[in-house]
């Protein structure tokens, strides 16, 4: 099978196209003709050995994918299915092989670009939206990254949860999609002072902030709660963890809080992927991708999303 593989740890250019053997499948695990396959930041610093985890080279980049099953060593699917995944790494390659756990059914009228392009972004975004930040209808958020996969999905799930959503994204290319997905205002962070511009978007401060990107943006985000506001991390797009004045959060009450799909409490992950599958089967919502590539272009897509210049989501076509 053709597949990306990471030779060594660097760069999104130390990746190359060669023929590999399949993997094979052991009980319990299926495996996917990978149709479409999703670029995460995540997949960058794993091939620059800069995320939480290592794995050790060479390997086969890529934790999101869609596709149909062709061969199972498990219960729940059989050859033919349609199906969506995720693992911490394999699917830039035309085959790749899960644990069964993994994989989920792709709905019925729900393409594979969309379904590769819907899990990780939407379920992040509808979990944190839902069980951290905890908003609700009339409420005030801000979204950080506001153009990229999480933050973009966030921003439209937040406007259907009926928040008034202000977007701060860097480019006014990112800030265009978050006003046609119904984002009240929106912020370029590079033309201005944030905290000035936070404060005249939500004067009388913000409910909720979900924050996909750490860095200098934190802070001026989190002064733009008022009390007892959520601010959200959920990750560190710009590669800087930042540090934030506790004085802050005693004095304005601010809950603070990190997402994790593991914290989030067994009934309420439930009800959030229940609702989350039907606002997709509904079409009431639908994944933004704003760049797809071929294979061969595995490298060309991965510097396109570490460079910071994705809107939306980032595909891999395999077909």
């Amino acid at each position: 099978m053709r597949a990306a593989v990471c030779p060594g740890y660097g760069a999104p250019e130390v990746v190359h196209i060669e023929q590999r053997p399949a993997p094979s499948v052991e009980p319990g695990q299926v495996r996917v003709r990978v149709n479409a396959a999703a670029v995460n930041f995540p997949d960058v610093l794993l091939i620059a050995n800069e995320y939480q985890v290592s794995v050790p080279p060479p390997f086969v980049p890529g934790s999101e994918f869609a596709g149909v099953v062709v061969e199972t060593a498990a219960e729940g699917f059989r050859v033919g299915d349609r199906v969506t995944g995720t693992g911490m790494y394999g699917a830039f390659a035309e085959e790749v092989v899960v644990p069964a756990a993994s994989l989920s059914p792709t709905p019925d009228g729900i393409d594979d670009r969309t379904a590769a392009a819907f899990g990780v972004a939407y379920r992040t975004a509808y979990h944190t939206l839902r069980s951290m930040a905890r908003v609700q209808p009339g409420d005030t958020l801000v979204v950080l990254g506001a153009g990229g996969g999480v933050g973009l999905a966030a921003v439209q799930l937040g406007v259907l949860l009926g928040a008034s959503v202000t977007a701060v994204a860097s480019t006014d290319e990112k800030l265009e999609a978050a006003s046609s997905y119904g984002a009240t205002h929106v912020v370029n962070h590079r033309s201005g002072k944030l905290r000035d511009a936070l404060r005249g978007a939500v004067p009388d401060g913000a409910h909720a902030v979900v924050d996909p990107v750490g860095g200098e943006l934190a802070e001026p985000a989190l002064r733009s709660l008022r009390r007892g506001g959520r601010f959200v991390t959920v990750g560190y797009a710009s590669g800087v963890i930042p540090r934030i004045p506790l004085n802050l959060v005693l004095v304005k009450g601010i809950h603070v809080l990190g997402f994790h799909f593991q914290d989030v409490p067994a009934d309420e992950f439930d009800r959030n992927e229940t609702e989350l599958r039907e606002h997709l089967v509904g079409g009431r919502i639908r994944p933004h991708v704003g760049a797809v590539y071929p294979l061969e272009e595995t490298v060309q897509a991965l510097r396109h999303v570490a460079d910071g210049r994705a809107v939306g989501k980032v595909l891999i076509d395999l077909t």
